[in-house]
């Protein structure tokens, strides 16, 4: 009996211990978290995890640093909340900052668990989310702190293109340890209350003279349209962590699946002839191929990637006979669809994206060519629109390209030409393949016979007519098979389901290499 009273205490105090661990250092700790808009580490996971799957790890867990008071402060685990659940299922592991903790900041023992929970996301091939909420590195540890955000880098860096690695931004995050998010897949954002800098507002007005607020300078608006940092921005954590558990059902576990399947009601053989409705056959004339998007994938249902940054270019992901795809397209309302630096960038990085978890790309092609202009040569457009043709040039899932309107000079070969390795390429009748304009071209062309000419103005219409016939009719690319058929737009769905379905196995060898060396 009284072997058995001892048990009965040791198993209340493990429960009393693990609860108040659970609990965080105190109610009014929670309190105040819930007064700045936010949910504890443990709510927020609930919100990602489907219900009563979370396995918590290391809860009990403690530092052993002394020092500056820290020897008097050792609550249970050390502002971190790490384990394994499911989302839609499927496993999925998770890191979470727990700002009641040394406000999220990092020492080593709360390094070794995020180092713990990212090794068995590897080693059992499943996605990692991590819950930011923190301030850095935990500045009484000194050097052990930041050798423990290097070990995050490290991890980051091994799993990247293996493992699927979202960030979600729920609070503050400083300093070096900003560049993990920056070195993950995706990373979301939560207006107001989360932020992301290297340097924080006091040390840019030291330095520079500039006064700026902590939402001005990396909140989520800024970095959703402005740097590119975050592809996604919401008003609310509930809302952002439904998105997480969205893009997750798009994701395979790991590079070596395909992503999930999910049966639709939308007939593969459905035809697409509101498309004509959509897209002007004036090829000056804009159109929002958002609509065009929706019209063709399954139930119009689109997960826009980076919707706010560079949205002369769309990147999305969405499914075609239940099957995801990424798509890559043209925005003709937003600078008439050119390419430019941050479109190129936030292409090639969506690309590579694809490429590495193996989800076919179809690119819609509506683009007049690169911007030009002195402030995008010399902020090196060269070398950044090379990495969207890298990007392209490198992937080895399946693609479809499809040109919609017109398709000129080098844009033309960079949105996945057969020449850079499509594998397949459709057009409509609508399809303008050409170096470039009819215009700019006869004026280049003719320049001395429409100089000359007793009227300039009929001559030069009557060359661009003429370049207009002879090198940019709807067929001419077809005849010289640089594009393999073109179609009617109200076929395009199935048309794109069955060359999608024809190539769900196509096997791409890669030469020996240690690793690409692309443009950076």
């Amino acid at each position: 009996m009284e072997t058995e009273n001892a048990f009965e205490n040791r198993l209340v105090e493990l429960r009393e211990i693990k609860d108040s661990a659970r609990r965080g250092p105190d109610d009014a700790a929670t309190v105040r978290q819930h007064e700045r808009g936010k949910l504890t580490a443990h709510e927020r996971i609930e919100l990602l995890m489907d219900p009563g799957t979370f396995t918590e790890l290391e809860a009990l867990r403690r530092h052993r640093a002394t020092g500056f008071g820290l020897e008097d402060r050792r609550p249970h685990s050390d502002g971190v909340v790490c384990g394994w659940g499911t989302v839609h299922g499927r496993t999925v592991f998770v890191y979470a900052h727990d700002f009641r903790i040394f406000g999220g900041a990092l020492g080593e023992a709360h390094a070794q668990k995020i180092h713990k929970v990212m090794d068995l996301a590897e080693a059992a091939g499943a996605p990692l989310v991590s819950l930011n909420d923190g301030a850095g590195a935990r500045i009484q540890e000194g050097v052990t702190a930041l050798a423990g955000v290097g070990g995050i880098f490290r991890r980051n860096t091994r799993c990247s293109g293996v493992i699927p690695q979202i960030s979600v931004m729920l609070g503050p995050c400083a300093g070096g340890a900003a560049y993990s998010p920056a070195l993950t897949d995706f990373v979301f954002m939560v207006r107001d209350t989360s932020q992301m800098f290297i340097t924080g507002p006091d040390v840019v007005q030291a330095v520079t003279g500039e006064k700026i607020s902590l939402n001005d300078l990396g909140g989520a608006d800024v970095h959703a349209s402005t740097s590119g940092v975050a592809a996604f921005a919401y008003d609310d954590e509930q809302t952002c962590l439904e998105d997480v558990r969205y893009l997750l059902s798009l994701l395979p576990a790991n590079n070596n699946e395909a992503p999930p399947h999910e049966p639709t009601a939308d007939p593969a053989d459905r035809r697409t002839d509101r498309l004509l409705e959509l897209v002007p056959t004036d090829p000056s004339r804009a159109y929002d191929i958002c609509a065009v998007i929706e019209e063709i994938v399954d139930d119009g249902e689109v997960f826009q990637v980076h919707s706010a940054w560079a949205t002369n270019v769309v990147c999305a992901l969405a499914r075609l006979d239940g099957h995801v795809v990424g798509i890559v397209a043209n925005q003709p309302t937003v600078f008439a669809g050119v390419l430019d630096i941050e479109a190129s960038e936030k292409a090639a990085r969506f690309v590579q994206t694809c490429d590495a978890f193996n989800i076919p790309l179809v690119t819609l092609v509506d683009v007049p060519g690169f911007l030009p202009g002195v402030d995008q040569e010399h902020g090196g457009i060269i070398r950044h629109g090379a990495k969207l043709l890298y990007a392209y040039c490198n992937a080895t899932v399946p693609r479809v390209q499809l040109i919609l309107r017109k398709a000129y000079g080098g844009a033309y070969i960079v949105m996945d030409s057969r020449s850079i390795g499509a594998d397949i390429s459709l057009a409509w009748p609508t399809n303008e393949i050409a170096v470039m304009g009819a215009e700019g071209a006869a004026n280049v062309i003719f320049r001395r016979e429409i100089k000359a000419a007793d009227d300039p103005d009929a001559v030069r219409e009557q060359k661009i007519k003429q370049y207009r016939t002879e090198l940019m009719h709807s067929y001419y690319a077809a005849e010289r098979g640089l594009v393999d058929d073109v179609i009617e737009p109200g076929e395009t769905r199935e048309l794109l389901i069955r060359t999608l379905k024809m190539l769900r196995t196509k096997h791409a060898d890669i030469p020996a290499r240690k690793h690409g060396n692309p443009p950076v």
